[in-house]
């Protein structure tokens, strides 16, 4: 699971180096770290990403993870996503 969430983590700012919008972005990041998000809504407001039900799944586990964080621990990875959303990849945007 720990291998799940770093491999989502490494995708998310790949991903918004790849479009044009960051907002997408951020929009993304603050929903999985809001802890009154359930993984069911979670998976309804990433729809468009969601191919299947394997890939509904796989999210409802990801945004699981943050669900069983502390806030000092989910603070520190907002922390984290704002220096990366800050940085060289998403700052023209």
């Amino acid at each position: 699971m720990k291998l799940l969430l770093v491999l989502m983590l490494t995708a998310l700012p790949l991903y918004c180096y790849a479009i044009t919008d960051c907002s997408v972005f951020n929009g993304m990041i603050e929903k999985t770290l809001d802890p009154s998000v359930s993984p069911t809504e979670y998976v309804k407001l990433l729809q468009p990403f969601v191919y299947d039900e394997e890939n509904a799944l796989g999210l409802m586990q990801f945004k699981q993870c943050f669900l069983n964080q502390n806030a000092e621990t989910l603070n520190n990875i907002q922390k984290m996503m704002e220096l990366l959303s800050e940085g060289p990849f998403c700052a023209g945007y």
